[in-house]
């Protein structure tokens, strides 16, 4: 369950990927663990929506209450998602600085990179103007 949750990107696995992407691969380990260790992670962890229904609503799910020593159990629980956490989101930022090797290799790749960036900027403009909606 903590693997398929984890799974989808959220604040974090932006912020290592936008890291990796600038600085290449020696950075994005050191992001992933400042990320597990720092500040960073208490306020986006906190406030995650993703972290908060995990927590609050699926962890509590798979203790066992016969067993007793609840706040054990979800410590460990808790503890096992923060270790596939650390692993996912090191392997998105490994695959993030090997994508920047790959476009860095080639001046007709980056000017790609930069269009798509570009497009997609225009296209979320005329989203937002189209539809009137902010979000």
């Amino acid at each position: 369950m903590s693997l398929l949750v984890i799974g989808i990107p959220g604040p974090s696995v932006l912020f290592v990927i936008g890291r990796a992407l600038a600085h290449g691969r020696r950075t994005a380990p050191a992001t992933v663990l400042g990320n597990v260790t720092g500040s960073y992670v208490l306020v986006v962890g906190v406030t995650n929506p993703k972290g908060i229904v995990f927590f609050a609503a699926v962890l509590p799910r798979f203790v066992d209450h016969s067993a007793g020593h609840l706040a054990a159990q979800m410590l460990l629980l808790g503890l096992v998602r923060i270790a596939i956490g650390t692993v996912t989101d090191m392997l998105w930022g490994l695959g993030a600085s090997a994508a920047r090797t790959w476009f860095a290799g080639s001046d007709r790749r980056l000017s790609m990179i930069g269009g798509a960036g570009g497009f997609a900027m225009i296209g979320l403009g005329v989203t937002v103007a189209a539809t009137g909606r902010a979000d």
